[in-house]
């Protein structure tokens, strides 16, 4: 019987994880260099850098991550949650794995008191939207980006 099991992202996982990481980077047809994964990585691993990272584990193997991390709300006046990235490989979706990893993010985001977390997705990511349809409440802002270029 496979036992999944989710984990705070640590040192020990950078391989598997950097296997997973490209999937993801692959996936939004998003290029990545060893100077941004090295970036990413060190982030997970500053305890003083707000992102954090969970990962999936089956029968001893990574098959998903979730990064997160605060993000100030000034309207609120308070912190909230962003979900930057959560990724499933594509041979174990429909097995939860997902769902656990956006478990252990709320966990998250209750132990730091967060009263909401927001993420992102693409527009045509169907399968991922189903699930958070079901999961948490879409809302009515639409995402706009602004390139800092000369």
């Amino acid at each position: 019987m496979s036992y999944l099991n989710i984990k705070s992202l640590a040192p020990a996982h950078y391989e598997q994880w950097l296997a997973l990481f490209h999937g993801y980077a692959h996936y939004y047809n998003y290029p990545v260099t060893a100077e941004s994964i090295a970036n990413t990585w060190g982030w997970l691993m500053n305890a003083n850098y707000p992102v954090t990272g969970f990962v999936a584990e089956l029968d001893g193997s990574l098959v998903g991550f979730a990064h997160c991390r605060a993000m100030p709300s000034p309207l609120r006046g308070e912190e909230i949650g962003f979900l930057d990235d959560v990724f499933v490989d594509p041979e174990c979706r429909g097995m939860g794995v997902a769902d656990r990893l956006i478990e252990a993010v709320k966990e998250e985001g209750i132990e730091q008191g967060w009263p909401i977390i927001r993420w992102i997705t693409r527009d045509n990511n169907y399968r991922a939207k189903a699930l958070y349809d079901q999961i948490a409440t879409k809302s009515n802002w639409d995402t706009y980006e602004l390139k800092c270029e000369n």
